[in-house]
């Protein structure tokens, strides 16, 4: 946006970007190609911790959890997976959302827990609804699976990352109180075209299980050429960012507000490692304690247990007000001080009304403060 000081002849052009996926910081300036002259990045203000991220890294078995393609169809891991999610489903009430890597594997994973009979064992606990790529399909079963949750029974959708829900879906309230990616986001099927590109004129791709086209290699590798050319960033740094910021896309859609609460279920031992972590957005990396970055799954069960015990005790408004809501008090302190300050920059722009008119404002629910950059704003209701 332009503002235009009308004490001076100039113009100064300024914006704001805000979002909670923005992260690391410093790699938008290189890819938006502009220099930042204030960067700051804050952690939610919550009045009880009700964030809690796990990175799960191996089942019960001691057996590595990851989406790796040559894990893929391990079965140990496909087994682990499963018992992960019957585990949680026991203990954690209402909505759980799930993420896999794309629909070829999410497919591959149900297939799998069909056959060794644990999508049954599930379904004793949560009704299970799936994510399709057929836009109609997959609103009904997000209708059905609200209604499981409305009625107490709890479900459990299986979505896609990148896909329709994770991009616009919020779960939150008693939809969500759970969300478990499975693996890491990284484009995989990318990577094997490109190795594949310079060997084979026409790759095998139907024996890999992979329906992309090939031209989507193309676009891929033009792209991590013009980053790296232009910009220095390597291809696995521009890979690993874009996996991350997918992965608190979707972990997101399960905290809407200051009342909601949730598990951030991270089932992947790659999330342990440094340039993995650090990528992560700060309100998520804040509350990832040092004892939750390496757990097994029956751990992990038992520390849902907990937080979902001590999450589950009412909590109102009334409880944030003082914490990560203003009280009447402060409320009235920031009010005068805004009041000063437009007394101070423009003592012509102010009368008697604007003094009785913070005197009458008692009502804490009819005020309504846009506390912007400018501290002549100010907006009340």
């Amino acid at each position: 946006m332009t503002h235009q000081n009308k004490h001076n002849n100039f113009k100064k052009t300024f914006f704001k970007i805000k979002k909670g996926t923005l992260s690391p910081m410093d790699f938008y300036p290189k890819i938006l190609r502009f220099d930042p002259k204030i960067v700051r990045s804050f952690d939610m203000t919550l009045s009880r911790p009700c964030i809690c991220p796990l990175i799960i890294t191996k089942g019960n078995d001691q057996i590595p959890l990851t989406s790796k393609y040559e894990s893929r169809r391990d079965l140990s891991v496909v087994k682990n997976y499963g018992e992960l999610l019957f585990e949680m489903a026991q203990v954690i009430p209402d909505g759980i959302v799930c993420f896999f890597t794309s629909y070829a594997y999410m497919e591959e994973i149900v297939s799998e827990w069909s056959k060794m009979g644990m999508l049954q064992e599930i379904m004793k606990a949560k009704l299970i609804f799936i994510e399709t790529k057929d836009i109609v399909e997959t609103s009904l079963a997000l209708n059905s699976f609200k209604k499981a949750c409305d009625c107490g029974r709890g479900a459990i959708f299986l979505s896609v990352a990148r896909g329709k829900v994770a991009e616009g879906v919020d779960f939150d309230r008693h939809y969500g109180r759970c969300v478990i990616l499975f693996g890491i986001f990284i484009v995989f099927f990318i990577r094997l075209l490109i190795c594949f590109a310079n060997t084979y004129p026409h790759p095998p791709f139907s024996f890999f299980g992979i329906p992309f086209q090939y031209s989507l290699s193309r676009v891929l590798r033009a792209r991590l050429d013009y980053l790296k050319e232009k910009f220095d960033i390597s291809e696995d740094n521009f890979l690993a960012f874009d996996a991350l910021r997918q992965a608190a896309q979707c972990v997101g859609r399960v905290i809407r507000s200051k009342l909601d609460y949730g598990l951030m279920i991270f089932a992947d031992y790659r999330y342990t490692r440094a340039d993995k972590r650090k990528k992560l957005p700060q309100w998520i990396s804040n509350h990832l304690r040092s004892e939750y970055a390496s757990v097994s799954t029956d751990v992990a069960v038992e520390i849902a247990a907990q937080f979902v015990k001590k999450m589950g005790q009412p909590h109102s408004k009334k409880d944030e007000i003082g914490k990560s809501l203003l009280s009447e008090t402060d409320l009235h302190q920031k009010l005068k001080l805004l009041y000063a300050q437009k007394q101070l920059l423009h003592p012509a722009d102010t009368n008697h009304n604007d003094n009785e008119m913070l005197k009458q404002t008692t009502d804490i629910n009819k005020i309504d403060i846009d506390f912007d950059t400018n501290p002549q704003k100010m907006e009340i209701d």
